[in-house]
């Protein structure tokens, strides 16, 4: 069963060997992987990939390898009631009735009301307009609608107009290998580039050496110089998770690109907008994360910075403190990006939303006054114009 799960890992781009899968083997007959699916997965998982880059492609072979077993774990559970798997009810109003719900009147109020709800109340709640729980049109809680609320217990976004989101989320990172449907990302790239000549002179000037030999009446004289490398450096953040789970195909092709045209290049993600700190990787972000300050202190101002986001969020979030989904920001986002774009003043921000829609969006507007107008489409056309404001 596992030797075509190998191979198919091999295809996949994975350096797997012969050596891990008799690991993993030797593993399963001592019965570390048990009789649970998940065991298993994670006891392969050990085994079998060597870099932490290549998680997400085991992941997506994993799934596609091993539907059919999901499938029959699946037919066992058909005698549990329907009710315990899934929530009970889903609010769904017109647009008529949903013009009629107010929102609590700011964030402020809005964050006053939840400790006190958090206070009184003391039992499950369905339906409504006041308390945490389910299918109603209380702010606070999952399944339903308000059009400013904390969301609590919800697998997804459904309306997109939560301030809070009262979950811990989990985003993997973006796979900077993905093989490009267009070579036009990398093109527009490469505009960008300035040649340098760094290191060693470790690679022969056949130009040079031709010259100076016939100088020397043919007595071989061998020139050599530095092996030249793009000197452009790129601080590149990028938006993660929420409506950007939309936009992942052209983000990670934009990553890959960017990857492999620039030398110095620096990644960090972050959610929504920028605050005090960001992070490298997705699996560990709540736990690993990076003071938004030492950035700005270890890349120098010579860095391009690019942002990656489509800018769509509550206000609240780039100029309130604490209006942050996640977590409780002492400063707001908009005082932490001027900070940047002070340090950073070749920056631009690449939207991979239509630009025709940017009006429509309070936090875009905001956002695009924030960075001086230099926000782009993530199109060929707007690379283009985003290089060009960043020579």
């Amino acid at each position: 069963m596992l030797i075509p799960f190998f191979y198919m890992l091999r295809e996949g781009g994975m350096k797997t060997s012969i050596t891990e899968l008799l690991t993993l083997l030797d593993a399963m007959k001592t019965g570390l992987a048990g009789q649970s699916v998940d065991d298993f997965y994670y006891l392969a998982r050990a085994s079998l990939v060597k870099d932490e880059a290549h998680l997400d492609r085991f992941d997506r072979i994993f799934g596609a390898y091993f539907k059919g077993v999901e499938d029959s774990l699946a037919d066992l559970m058909q005698e549990i009631p329907d009710d315990w798997l899934r929530h009970q009810a889903e609010l769904m109003l017109s647009e008529e009735e949903r013009q009629q719900i107010e929102a609590m009147g700011g964030f402020e109020a809005l964050m006053d009301a939840l400790k006190e709800r958090l206070d009184e109340q003391d039992e499950r709640h369905e339906g409504g307009n006041r308390w945490i729980g389910t299918a109603g049109t209380s702010p606070f809680g999952a399944y339903g609608y308000n059009p400013e609320g904390v969301r609590m217990g919800q697998q997804e976004s459904r309306n997109r107009s939560a301030v809070k989101v009262w979950d811990k989320r989990d985003y993997r990172n973006l796979d900077d290998s993905i093989e490009l449907g267009t070579r036009n990302i990398k093109v527009a790239l490469r505009r960008l580039r300035k040649f340098a000549r760094e290191g060693a002179a470790d690679q022969l000037d056949l130009d040079d050496t031709i010259d100076k030999t016939a100088r020397n009446a043919g007595l071989l004289d061998i020139r050599m110089v530095p092996e030249r490398h793009n000197a452009v450096k790129v601080l590149l953040c990028l938006d993660i998770g929420g409506s950007m789970d939309d936009h992942v195909r052209i983000c990670e092709e934009m990553f890959s690109a960017a990857r492999s045209e620039f030398k110095h290049l620096e990644y960090f993600y972050f959610h929504n907008f920028v605050y005090e700190s960001l992070w490298k990787d997705n699996r560990r972000r709540h736990s690993e994360k990076t003071p938004t300050l030492d950035i700005a202190h270890k890349y120098g101002s010579d860095y391009k910075l690019i942002f990656v986001g489509d800018a769509t969020m509550s206000p609240y979030e780039i100029v309130y403190a604490g209006g942050s989904v996640e977590h409780w920001n002492e400063e707001p986002g908009a005082v932490w990006i001027k900070r940047l774009l002070n340090t950073y003043p070749k920056a631009v921000w690449l939207n991979p939303e239509p630009k025709q829609r940017w009006d429509y969006t309070p936090s875009t507007k905001l956002v695009r006054e924030l960075m001086e107008d230099r926000m782009y489409p993530l199109t060929i056309a707007g690379l283009d114009d985003a290089i060009r404001a960043l020579h």
